[in-house]
């Protein structure tokens, strides 16, 4: 346990954002795999819907800070190129 003043302040501190950080990273993993879920299963339309969610999730994720830009548009590119895979067939 933290001895000074600053650092019991620092410890609240951090669990309060660990704890924001996790929410919106399990928005954002969760979007991830349903979008996947539903190209794996071949349903366009539901995969769609998903691929919008899932690129609004990454998109306040790095807004928040929580994901880098670069990783965020590689993941929405990822995804959106397996949802026009398989609404092409």
């Amino acid at each position: 346990m933290p001895i000074k003043k600053s650092a019991k302040k620092y410890m609240r501190v951090t669990t309060r954002k660990t704890l924001k950080n996790k929410k919106v990273t399990g928005i954002y993993r969760n979007a991830i795999k349903k979008t996947r879920k539903a190209v794996t299963e071949k349903n366009a339309a539901q995969a769609g819907e998903w691929l919008k969610k899932t690129i609004k999730a990454l998109d306040k994720a790095v807004q928040k800070k929580i994901l880098k830009g670069n990783t965020a548009a590689r993941y929405k590119s990822r995804l959106n190129k397996a949802v026009k895979n398989i609404s092409k067939k």
